[in-house]
């Protein structure tokens, strides 16, 4: 495919088809808001499409419509297909929220999530071409037609749109496929569709028609060829939203290794869609990103890591074995270690948290440094209180902190204590009961215990 930036000057619509049941998901959840690389699949394809910023967005929708409207907010205008008759039948319910428009309407399916901007920008070119097309068809070629409907062509002109289950054996014989996609202007598109029947095998409007009415007419129909199937891939089950999810993420670590990233493992590591990655960045095995995490130069991120909605400052480390949840703000050169996990929480410059402690709704400042089992007791039950420990503070291994607490700069809490009151710049604070020394008191202890055992054997 010759991509192409067309200057157009008339407007665009998108309509996007989301009124599929989507039963074989079986998910209370829409088809289309299931997740790929953490964002619903109609989210990633309305990413694209704002980048032809189209005048208006419709979003045909059957069943689960509040779950669209939350999903979407005020992006685009909600049309219902119901009942549902088909492809063409869905497109024309946008025809009312299209009502005076009179640019180009692009056609596109919500399970269809990863169309780029610039086929979009392709197809509305050729539209525009010399030839003046009636309508513009997205095809592609995969390595197994399958059971897809079939684009006839010649040069790049549609001779005939057909079904599969409609289609002759020649027909089939065909490799190029309909993707379903399609451009025409809205007073051509909403014509064609009016003159639609359903005398077919499944009794149902199809789309693909508009285009044998318009050749019918003696119209042109000219066919755009992606040559990525994976780009109009759809997704109709729980396992072709894995195929998808593995697809997105191989393409995703090939982009952060050419930016500059090492990935040791590179099949282990799974990004968010938002994921950003500087260079010179090491990610060992078994990494997983969630949203909103955003990674530096020069970060070290050993095996076995979650980091979600957190930022990490160039030259730091994390884990192996640690968790940076949202709101996890780590400055250069700081370091978080083995079985720890951050919440809400800024380490300054150069602090660390080396292994096994939680550090939740807390400020740590530079040089600070935390020691094993160090706790911020952030939660009573019902509000969260703030930790904060000052530069190059000391806390002891086995450490509960209360909060709210303040820990001085250059203050040290020593080992194993509780502490609930603030602790004032370079002040030590030790928080233990007094311990008691009994010698003798153990061995007598066992010499008790052992005469007692040999009694009830006797």
């Amino acid at each position: 495919m010759t991509e192409t930036t067309p200057d157009i000057a008339a407007p665009l619509a998108v309509v996007i088809l989301a009124a599929g049941k989507g039963t074989r998901m079986k998910s209370d959840l829409h088809k289309v808001l299931h997740p790929i690389a953490g964002r619903p699949m109609l989210l990633h394809l309305m990413a694209s499409v704002a980048q032809v910023a189209p005048a208006h967005q419709v979003v045909v929708v059957g069943s689960g419509r509040e779950q669209l409207e939350k999903a979407v907010g005020d992006t685009a205008t909600i049309a219902v297909q119901d009942p549902q008759h088909g492809t063409a039948h869905a497109v024309q319910q946008a025809q009312s929220a299209l009502a005076g428009f009179t640019g180009d309407v692009l056609v596109l399916y919500g399970d269809v999530p990863f169309v780029r901007a610039e086929t979009m920008r392709t197809m509305i070119a050729r539209l525009h071409a010399d030839d003046a097309p009636a309508v513009v068809v997205l095809g592609f070629e995969p390595d197994d037609a399958l059971a897809y409907g079939r684009v006839i062509a010649k040069q790049g002109l549609v001779r005939k749109m057909v079904e599969f289950k409609d289609a002759s054996a020649i027909d089939r014989a065909t490799t190029l496929c309909n993707s379903g996609l399609l451009v025409a202007r809205a007073q051509d598109l909403f014509a064609l569709l009016a003159r639609v029947d359903n005398d077919n095998a499944q009794s149902e409007f199809y789309l693909p028609d508009v285009v044998n009415i318009a050749l019918a007419d003696g119209r042109g129909a000219a066919v755009v060829v992606t040559g990525d199937a994976d780009e109009v891939a759809g997704i109709n089950s729980r396992a072709e939203l894995a195929q998808a999810e593995e697809c997105w993420q191989v393409r995703r670590r090939e982009a952060a290794m050419a930016d500059g990233a090492s990935l040791v493992a590179p099949h282990t590591v799974w990004f968010a869609w938002d994921t950003v990655v500087g260079r010179d960045v090491v990610i060992e095995q078994n990494v997983v990103f969630g949203p909103g995490a955003v990674v530096a130069d020069k970060v070290v991120i050993h095996a076995f890591c979650h980091i979600e909605g957190a930022h990490v400052a160039s030259g730091a480390s994390v884990g192996p074995f640690a968790r940076l949840r949202p709101g996890a703000d780590l400055a250069e050169g700081s370091k978080v270690g083995n079985f720890v996990e951050v919440k809400k929480a800024k380490l300054g410059k150069g602090a660390k948290v080396n292994h096994l402690s939680y550090v939740g709704d807390a400020d740590v400042g530079a040089a600070a440094n935390l020691g094993a089992g160090t706790i911020t007791c952030n939660y009573d039950g019902y509000f969260k209180y703030r930790t904060v420990i000052g530069e190059r503070a000391f806390i002891g291994s086995n450490s509960a902190l209360i909060a709210p607490v303040r820990i001085g700069a250059d203050a040290i809490v020593a080992a194993g204590s509780t502490v609930s009151r603030d602790v004032s710049d370079g002040e030590l604070r030790l928080v233990r009961a007094e311990q008691l020394v009994k010698p003798g008191w153990a061995d007598r202890f066992h010499d008790a215990m052992k005469k007692k055992k040999a009694e009830k054997k006797g």
